[in-house]
Formats: structure tokens, C-alpha cells, sequence
């Protein structure tokens, strides 16, 4: 494991208990050189699931980028991380139960969309308005109307 502040590669792992109601493995560790802490977390890892994306490419589902889009969505409103985390699990629970090899990144979206619908409104517009490409002001008014219905 790189250490994030010196990029040095070896580390010892200072504290491990198991997080998100033992669904990963929250690792305290110290890195050798720069002796500065900092935390990971281990998750199982399901059968890969690949993600068709709109223009007909395939690439492999990663968490990463779900949790990114959902944070860039969240950014500056009062939503806790481990809200964002547990939408995270959520919807990789839900691909997971379709017990599908494949998922459209649209099929993804909309799993977004309905989340962040529940969860904040400013955040469910950001995403919208991103997920659904908006380019005219006309179609971000429609969905804010939609909000307020």
C-alpha cells in the first residue's frame, strides 16, 4: 500500500476491525518512512461486473467512480461520508442481486438518480444535471419543476 503523503510502499498496520457491519476491513496503518497514519478499507470483491458505457465500451464496474460522482454530487451540502458510503453499498448490493455479468452505466445512473432524489435535493440536481446532460437552461428548470411537484 503506497503511503499518501511520501508515496513510499511499505507501511505496517497499526489497527484492523472490521467496518460497515462487517461488510470491510478498516486498516490503520503507518507508513516506514514518513511514520505518518492513515486508514483503508478492504472490501470483498464480487463477481467483476462490467459496465456498458453509452458509447458501446465495456469496462470494469469500479467503486471508486460510483462514490466519486455521488461525492462530486454532495460536495459542500451537510451530508455525512457515511451516508454517501452506505448509498454506495446500497446500489452495489442491488447490481450484485441482479446476478448479471453486465449493467448499463444508464441502468447505474438511474440507481443514482433515485438515491440522491431521497437524500438532498441540490445533490439530486447537480447529478441530473451532469447524468442527463443537460445543455440548455430550459431542461434544468423542467427538472427543478419536477422537484417541487
Amino acid at each position: 500500500m503506497k503511503c499518501p503523503f511520501c508515496g513510499e510502499d511499505t507501511d505496517k498496520v497499526i489497527d484492523s476491525r472490521s467496518a460497515k457491519n462487517g461488510e470491510s476491513i478498516r486498516r490503520r496503518r503507518e507508513c516506514l518512512k514518513c511514520h505518518r497514519r492513515f486508514t483503508t478499507y478492504e472490501y470483498i470483491e464480487n463477481v467483476s461486473v462490467n459496465v456498458i458505457k453509452n458509447d458501446g465500451r465495456r469496462e470494469p464496474f469500479d467503486r471508486k467512480k460510483l462514490m466519486n460522482g455521488i461525492e462530486i454530487a454532495c460536495a459542500k451540502l451537510p451530508i455525512p461520508t457515511d451516508r454517501i458510503d452506505e448509498i454506495v453499498d446500497i446500489i452495489i448490493r442491488q447490481i450484485e442481486s441482479k446476478g448479471e455479468r453486465e449493467i448499463s452505466s444508464k441502468e447505474i445512473g438511474e440507481m443514482v438518480i433515485e438515491k440522491l432524489q431521497n437524500l438532498h435535493e441540490v445533490a439530486y440536481v447537480r447529478f441530473a444535471s451532469v447524468y442527463r446532460k443537460f445543455q440548455y437552461k430550459k431542461e434544468f428548470l423542467e427538472e427543478l419543476n419536477k422537484i417541487h411537484e
